[in-house]
């Protein structure tokens, strides 16, 4: 999946927050961090969870015009809502490298 930015959301966001932009960004960067390490975590053992985690990875990715990065997080939480934990495992085995990119486009665009 190639890394998908959508520039003109991550702008707008940046008028919209002004001074309190970058913190604000570099929170979100984290929360990818720590949000996949919480869907890992319960990946085999909670699903809600698991989902959850899911769920809110693509929410924040999206907030910040990271769209290939929301939609493989929109992926997984279909995957484990349908009960196809194979292929959200397969979906989640993409996350780390997948992440590591988004932040350095993210951090290009800015």
């Amino acid at each position: 999946m190639d890394v998908k930015i959508n520039q003109e959301a991550l702008f707008a966001m940046q008028d919209l927050l002004q001074d309190q932009f970058l913190p604000t960004l570099e929170f979100c960067l984290t929360e990818f961090d720590r949000l996949h390490a919480d869907l890992e975590r319960d990946f085999d053992v909670n699903v809600t969870d698991t989902i959850r985690h899911a769920h809110s990875l693509k929410s924040n990715a999206a907030q910040f015009g990271a769209e290939s990065l929301a939609q493989l997080a929109r992926e997984i939480e279909h995957a484990l809502g349908q009960g196809d934990s194979a292929h959200a495992l397969s979906l989640k085995q993409a996350l780390p490298a997948h992440i590591s990119a988004t932040k350095e486009q993210i951090n290009k665009a800015i």
